[in-house]
């Protein structure tokens, strides 16, 4: 089971300074991922080395904010204060996730700033709402050399996670073993007041940074 991403949410008066003061901290700039016309969301991403990438995520002032599961989940992070929103697993074949949780996945896209429509299916935002410890699933309908993370701005790569949750829950939402549920991605568990995405922590050029 393969990171594809970590997903931070703010809400819009604090976007643009949270892009930046993120970017300096990793030693890259992000870039402008668009608009998530389905589901009331824009991004600002920042590729890094290893195959994943990081995104900071606010809602707009659309309706379809207030409708689509994930633009709930960014509402509801920006109103605690922000911070990680969770974490993102990507699949070849999002079929039998599908038919684990009984229903269908939701097709996603995104337009970028050069005009190519980026397509993906996703599922467990649902699941991420009632229980913060757990991912959600992602498969990308476009060619490897288009997705967010084919691109790295920085040699900056994600090292390890940490979560505060139960191993064991994750381990058989996920399909995989407790104590490695993530191929290359160090997981580490620990305790906290809430459930969900703690920190991450990167390997820069100038050193190991926590967030």
């Amino acid at each position: 089971m393969r990171l594809d991403h970590v997903s931070y949410a703010v809400a819009r008066d604090s976007f643009v300074s949270t892009v930046q003061w993120m970017g300096s901290a990793l030693g890259g700039g992000f870039v402008d991922g668009g608009v998530h016309p389905r589901f009331g969301t824009r991004n600002f991403i920042l590729p890094l080395s290893g195959g994943t990438y990081v995104e900071v995520v606010t809602t707009l002032d659309h309706p379809a904010a207030d409708r689509a599961p994930f633009g709930q989940a960014v509402a509801r992070r920006a109103a605690e204060g922000g911070g990680w929103l969770g974490w993102v697993v990507s699949v070849d074949d999002i079929a039998p996730v599908e038919a684990r949780l009984g229903r269908t996945s939701a097709e996603g896209h995104r337009v970028r700033p050069d005009g190519f429509d980026l397509r993906w299916k996703q599922i467990g935002l649902l699941e991420l709402m009632e229980d913060p410890q757990l991912p959600y699933f992602l498969q990308w309908l476009v060619p490897m050399e288009e997705r967010p993370s084919a691109d790295p701005r920085t040699s900056t790569t994600i090292q390890g996670v940490s979560i505060a949750g139960d191993a064991a829950s994750i381990a058989e939402f996920l399909g995989e073993p407790a104590d490695h549920p993530l191929d290359q991605i160090d997981v580490t568990w620990v305790e906290d007041e809430e459930p969900g995405l703690v920190s991450v922590e990167f390997a820069t050029a100038r050193g190991p940074v926590t967030i």
